[in-house]
């Protein structure tokens, strides 16, 4: 007894907690692959990874097998197996939704970077890689303390945002297929980690595909069947999953809730197997979105029973069900003869496999040369809340800055009036999926440091503003040098499960500006903390507006980060991955997924690649405080390139414009032998040093056939001093960044000419007429 009891001391002090209750069970060693135990395969490092859990699986009963199928997986202690949580959430910091991270030890607090779509417009990939290795590393930290269960992160939200309505849009990247593939690939990598063999944590890219509604007068994302056309699919929704499974190598896809084309996400083989596995390489798992594999019975009535439902979504490549419908149901289908133990044992090796690759059954996880390390001290390192800053500083957008009303001198302000409901709420700072944050700094407390004379009135109870003091803050602001209103949304407007109602500033918010602006002695500033865009034409054109920020949701430090971009201690160089629309495009049904305008029936079409329609700022606008100028230099195909299109067939276009070249047909090793490079030439006139991002597009002679109005081929940021001038190397790939999808789905090459163009008045011509 008293051996038993000197050996559970021991493990507490080396292993993680979820697996402390199979040593005070047995008072054995948790692991039968520790040192001195007997040889087992899986145990063995030596051995491919599939093969150490095949050797696993094999060992199990059936009853232990089916009992691994959900998100909370069963301890097997006859083989030294501990549960495992499989759901942890990681899309701007370590969050509390999910089950495998706990906050209640020596680590209470956990980095909270920007939400996603303001760290996007920073439009700098560096920033994405090293917010998601921080995410990684503070993951890898609370498993070696004990405090998580599971390092198996559900992040990044790479859907793409199709409607400015939605309540997730802020979790994404935009609506921009390179950008949100750029981001997935960059964050990815930086959350697995350096080695693709043993992987600081798993990243899992959700949510495939084609979702991006949650609640539209009704119409809910558990029983919506999304139409979606191939050609749709292939130039907009499946682009960024497959760059994250083929150029990041996520272990893990997350499927949907939403059917595609009358078919469930995560009961559809051609998605999961053949897309995920055979064209674009998946090693690792997919996952289902939580108690969707239920709702593929209850709510989409796609199976009869239970059983079936369960028996075809494993056989289509479902491994991991997000809730226990598989694992009640399981045994049954089993019996039922709806599946076999092959189909299961089949995705177990997907699972452990990438429980193997986390080290789970390599010993003493601090034994981890990689990650073993990390402890309680990275966790709210100095050097990940000065990320968090950086993050949120690179990613606010200035739209409007009428007569230079900023930056704010300090020296010149007396006193300001902080007017507004985002002004004083943590809140407003952490979007959704977040984590209790290291420190909260808010725009109140941000400015405080800023001015002595700070005088706040919040003017709404919360951002719903169903009634606002203006007579107050109309008084604030006639007794102060300076007026700053924080104004926007929050998750009472938009989260997930709560889709937008109106694109306008909630309740009596758009009053209370303009009655403050009326009574300021000088225009004042207006700074909006969304997650979406917001219509804010009022301000955009009332001269007692001077200048309006947008600063989404900041994060931790949304609060410092916004102070110094609006005392210029940071000059800003966001610009906005989504576009601004009128409120007048709520007229279109969220439940229309197609991406192309149709002039003949009024719909405009969605995102700046194809919307037809007036905007409030378009997809990539963003002012600095100092004047920047582009120039394409330099690019176009030699000859000897354009004479490896020679001998392919060039098929006429049936939708409009030039022949065309198969990508396909073109083949890997042409199409890398057609890549060139485009240089653009920056200059910053100043008058301030800071970072200007160059984003380059293409353009066909003409939109028809289905051609985008435009199409973003590639993005770099560069810091330049005031005066300080750069040549930025492009590499342009035509099957890549020129090419478009036909109707059927198949991307081909004009073989006509194409425009880049960094401005709209400066162009470069690339033909492919050889």
């Amino acid at each position: 007894m008293g051996g038993a009891t000197g050996m559970v001391v021991l493990m507490v002090t080396i292993i993680p907690a979820a697996l402390l209750h199979m040593v005070s069970a047995g008072g054995t060693p948790p692991f039968s692959c520790w040192p001195g135990a007997p040889y087992v395969r899986f145990c063995d490092q030596r051995v491919p990874v599939e093969q150490r859990a095949a050797d696993l699986v094999a060992r199990l009963t059936l009853a232990e097998k089916v009992s691994q199928l959900g998100d909370v997986a069963a301890a097997v202690p006859r083989l030294g197996v501990p549960a495992y949580k499989w759901w942890s959430e990681g899309l701007h910091g370590l969050s509390m939704w999910g089950k495998g991270m706990h906050f209640t030890g020596a680590v209470k607090q956990v980095t909270s970077f920007p939400q996603v779509l303001l760290t996007t417009a920073s439009f700098d990939e560096k920033i994405w890689y090293f917010i998601g290795q921080a995410i990684g590393v503070e993951a890898r930290a609370l498993y070696n303390i004990g405090q998580a269960e599971g390092l198996t992160i559900w992040s990044p939200n790479v859907n793409i945002y199709r409607d400015p309505r939605w309540g997730r849009g802020h979790e994404t990247p935009g609506e921009d297929p390179i950008t949100v593939s750029k981001y997935a690939v960059a964050f990815v990598r930086g959350l697995q980690g350096p080695s693709p063999t043993t992987l600081q944590t798993s990243a899992c890219c959700k949510h495939a595909t084609a979702y991006d509604l949650d609640d539209w007068r009704g119409t809910v994302r558990y029983s919506f069947n999304a139409r979606v056309s191939p050609q749709d699919l292939a130039d907009t929704f499946n682009p960024p999953f497959r760059s994250c499974v083929s150029e990041g190598q996520a272990s893990c896809v997350m499927c949907a809730y939403t059917s595609v084309n009358g078919v469930p996400a995560c009961a559809d083989y051609n998605l999961l197997t053949k897309t995920f596995r055979g064209e674009w390489g998946l090693k690792g798992y997919v996952a289902s979105d939580c108690d969707a594999i239920a709702l593929v019975h209850d709510g989409q009535h796609f199976r009869p029973t239970p059983e079936d439902t369960v028996a075809t979504t494993l056989k289509a490549g479902m491994d991991m069900n997000c809730g226990n419908y598989t694992q009640v149901h399981g045994m049954a289908a089993l019996r039922q003869g709806k599946m076999t133990e092959r189909d299961v044992d089949k995705t177990l090796v997907n699972l452990f496999s990438v429980r193997m690759r986390l080290g789970h059954f390599n010993g003493d996880p601090r034994s981890n040369p990689l990650y073993g390390h990390f402890g309680a001290n990275d966790v709210c390192s100095p050097a990940h809340k000065n990320l968090a800053l950086h993050a949120a500083e690179s990613g606010i957008v200035l739209l409007k800055n009428d007569a230079g009303i900023l930056p704010l001198r300090r020296w010149t302000v007396g006193s300001v009036a902080v007017i507004g409901p985002n002004a004083n709420d943590p809140g407003a700072l952490l979007g959704n999926y977040f984590g209790p944050p290291c420190e909260t700094i808010t725009p109140l407390r941000g400015l405080n440091g800023y001015v002595k004379d700070v005088r706040f009135e919040p003017g709404c109870i919360d951002t719903a503003c169903w009634s606002a003091a203006t007579g107050k803050a109309v008084a604030v602001a006639r007794s102060t040098d300076h007026v700053i209103l924080f104004m926007g949304t929050s998750h009472v407007q938009e989260e997930e499960g709560r889709d937008r109602t109106s694109l306008l500033l909630p309740g009596q918010q758009q009053s209370l500006i303009e009655a403050v602006a009326s009574a300021a002695k000088r225009p004042v500033i207006l700074v909006l903390l969304t997650g979406g865009p917001v219509d804010v034409t009022f301000a955009k054109f009332n001269p007692k507006i001077g200048a309006i920020v947008w600063a989404g949701y900041p994060g931790q430090a949304g609060g410092l980060a916004i102070a110094k971009v609006l005392f210029g201690e940071h000059n800003p160089s966001g610009r906005l991955p989504v576009t601004w629309y009128p409120e007048e495009y709520m007229r279109v049904p969220m439940t229309d997924m197609r991406m192309r305008a149709d002039p003949a029936t009024g719909y405009p079409g969605r995102t700046y690649r194809f919307y037809r329609g007036p905007t409030v700022y378009k997809f990539g606008y963003g002012l600095s405080y100092s004047r920047f100028s582009r120039r394409l230099a330099a690019s176009g195909l030699a000859g000897h390139q354009k004479s490896l299109l020679a001998g392919l067939t060039s098929t006429a276009a049936a939708d409009g414009g030039a022949s065309h070249y198969d990508v396909e047909e073109v083949g890997a090793e042409r199409c890398e032998q057609l890549k060139f490079p485009a240089v653009v030439e920056v200059e910053n006139h100043g008058p301030m040093d800071g970072k200007h991002s160059v984003l380059m597009f293409l353009r066909w002679p003409n939109a028809t056939g289905g051609r985008p109005a435009s199409q973003l081929v590639g993005f770099q940021s560069q810091h330049l001093e005031a005066g300080e001038k750069a040549s930025l190397t492009f590499d342009v790939s035509p099957c890549e960044h020129l090419s478009r999808a036909r109707e059927d789905g198949k991307m081909v090459i004009d073989g006509a000419s194409h425009f880049l163009f960094v401005d709209e008045d400066d162009e470069a011509e690339i033909s492919f007429d050889a």
